[in-house]
């Protein structure tokens, strides 16, 4: 173990309930005296705690934050059946419970609350910050609508014919849960680095971080439900956005990003105090956990909410 891995905050676990479910947490707790600003730190759709949402929030602690990660319920090593379920209403319900616990802590000054999302988190604490005032700035990295993701692309230029035949898969596997309760889920994966590679630069980064040494956990999401479709496309996570003001926003970007576009268009709908940083060269998943592009991403992020989350004079 370095020196530098010796010195980084270690989180404790912790635990919470959304929605009478049970969800695992780690808290990182900065070297400060007295209670301190806190952040709740939201995970990519398919991630769990111990991954990129896990670093943001380590590195945050590190600049004198008290920081939350946790598993969204149905995934990582938190309640839910069955697994692999991803509900946009769940998951927003899972934000507010987090920042609910972090109320509760003598550690965290709870006038002080804001919340990051990454990936599909960055959509999800949009809608949970629109309607939930204890959340007094936001801030998204690589942001996705998960709803758009589904029923766009990645990239906005999906054939509408795969939304279709999503929604006919989704569909068929009620029925068969209905009849014989087996609830069927799909891969979220290529099978091989040729495959992924296949699918073009979303796709096989995709697969290199969740797949491969790189950011594999055993934890984290392979496959999800049927049942989670036909939830997640009726679902707009820009609907709110509006209700953030005057609370500010921080969207952050990569350059290079496939997802570029869901990030400039929930700051065309905000109103207020926003802001839209890039991350120059920086792909969607590049602001996962490479250092080149992570240490800008959270720089401008410590400066984000030490303004936004100062104490009252």
């Amino acid at each position: 173990m370095t020196e530098q891995q010796q010195n980084a905050i270690q989180p404790i676990d912790v635990s919470f309930v959304s929605a009478g479910l049970k969800l695992a947490g780690h808290l990182y707790t900065p070297r400060v005296d007295g209670p301190a600003p806190a952040v709740v730190v939201g995970h990519p759709g398919t991630g769990v705690k111990e991954q990129t949402a896990g670093l943001y929030a380590r590195l945050l602690a590190e600049q004198g934050f008290v920081t939350l990660a946790f598993d969204a319920a149905y995934q990582g090593a938190s309640e839910g059946e069955p697994r692999g379920l991803e509900d946009p209403g769940q998951r927003i319900e899972d934000l507010k419970a987090a920042v609910s616990f972090l109320t509760t802590r003598s550690e965290v000054d709870a006038d002080r609350i804001g919340v990051l999302g990454i990936c599909a988190s960055g959509g999800y604490s949009l809608a949970a910050a629109g309607t939930d005032h204890r959340v007094k700035a936001v801030a998204t990295v690589s942001a996705a609508d998960i709803a758009r993701q589904f029923r766009m692309g990645a990239d906005g230029t999906q054939d509408p014919a795969v939304l279709q035949s999503m929604l006919d898969a989704s569909a068929a596997a009620r029925t068969a849960e209905a009849r014989d309760g087996d609830g069927q889920s799909f891969d979220l994966f290529p099978a091989t680095e040729d495959v992924a590679r296949q699918g073009g630069q979303h796709v096989f980064e995709g697969w290199e971080y969740y797949c491969t040494p790189r950011g594999m956990h055993p934890r984290s999401a392979k496959t999800l439900t049927w049942s989670s479709i036909d939830r997640i496309v009726t679902f707009d996570a820009f609907r709110a956005v509006d209700l953030i003001a005057p609370r500010p926003l921080l969207l952050i970007a990569g350059s290079a990003a496939v997802t570029s576009w869901m990030s400039v268009e929930a700051f065309q709908r905000a109103v207020g105090t926003k802001e839209l940083f890039w991350v120059d060269g920086a792909t969607h998943v590049d602001l996962y956990d490479k250092p080149e592009y992570v240490t800008p991403a959270v720089s401008k992020l410590t400066d984000f909410f030490t303004t936004h989350l100062a104490a009252a004079q």
